[in-house]
């Protein structure tokens, strides 16, 4: 399963729109960019392995693998980057402002739901992380 986010940075936060196959998922939200550092920043871009996961304050969530000095990067729900986030990224259906967005568990249920799929198929969940310089977005 390949996805793609692409993003938009801003001083208060990161909007990433995310595609599986070219075809849109939904919208992300994500701390701004502050040079990788722990809990204040987004992750740098590049390819990640992503791993289903559960625990008992995320319920039913996705990890992100080996990522450069950072650990337990997740995807899991929520509407505020700077309030709710310590360098993860929520899958939002709306975007509702720079680094806010809502229906977070909606996006979430629809990303969990294809990760599964590609896991029971045994396929790696592979998630690459670009600027938004993408042709989707030139035709908007």
């Amino acid at each position: 399963m390949d996805l793609t986010l692409y993003r938009a940075y801003f001083k208060e936060g990161t909007n990433g729109t995310l595609f599986y196959s070219d075809k849109f998922l939904c919208h992300t939200i994500e701390l701004p960019w502050k040079d990788n550092k722990r809990s204040i920043s987004c992750i740098p871009e590049g390819q990640y392995e992503i791993k289903t996961r559960f625990s008992k304050r995320f319920k039913h969530h996705l990890i992100l693998q080996d990522v450069k000095d950072r650990s337990f990067i997740l995807f899991h729900p929520a509407n505020d980057a700077l309030n709710d986030l310590e360098g993860c990224i929520a899958p939002v259906t709306y975007l509702s402002g720079i680094g806010k967005g809502i229906y977070s568990k909606d996006a979430m249920q629809k990303l969990l739901s294809l990760a599964y799929q590609s896991k029971d198929r045994k396929e790696p969940i592979l998630l690459t992380i670009k600027s938004q310089n993408h042709e989707y977005f030139r035709t908007l």
